[in-house]
């Protein structure tokens, strides 16, 4: 493949990725808004799938090229990023109060399954983590979603 057509590839993949993800935000928002979801619960669920599919297809992409240390650090370096830059700055552009429920739920979540994965990282057999850790990380996450939507749609926290 000629480096132009490469580089049109890019800029198409691209575009068309960012106008997904905008769109399914866009949408679902809309959607949770009306239906009385809290602003809280739309951030961590709908932008946070949205803003993240792109990092999700890079992933999976290195993983399936067996390019597993570009997909751990892709997964590191954004969580750091995430929660080094991109949290902060609202806070020093715009102070203001906080959903108790993301420092009482969220927060501590958020610690626990990072120092897991961080544990799976560091002592697991042969290197690598394999499908059983990755179905019970993936399947934390879901079970937090579930309990996002009962707590959202309940009323509770």
């Amino acid at each position: 493949m000629t480096l132009a057509r490469a580089l049109l590839w890019l800029v198409v993949t691209l575009a068309v990725m960012v106008a997904g993800s905008r769109g399914l935000v866009w949408g679902a928002s809309e959607l949770a808004r009306s239906m009385g979801i809290s602003e809280l619960v739309i951030g961590l669920t709908i932008v946070a799938i949205g803003t993240s599919l792109p990092e999700l297809v890079a992933c999976v992409a290195s993983a399936l090229k067996r390019h597993h240390d570009l997909a751990i650090g892709n997964i590191i370096g954004s969580n750091l990023f995430n929660l080094l830059a991109v949290l902060p700055i609202p806070g020093l552009l715009a102070p203001g109060p906080t959903d108790p429920a993301a420092g009482e739920r969220d927060y501590p979540l958020l610690l626990v399954l990072t120092l897991v994965l961080g544990a799976l990282l560091l002592w697991h057999r042969r290197n690598h983590l394999g499908r059983l850790p990755g179905a019970a990380l993936a399947a934390s996450y879901f079970g937090y979603l579930i309990w996002l939507g009962t707590a959202s749609l309940g009323g509770g926290s």
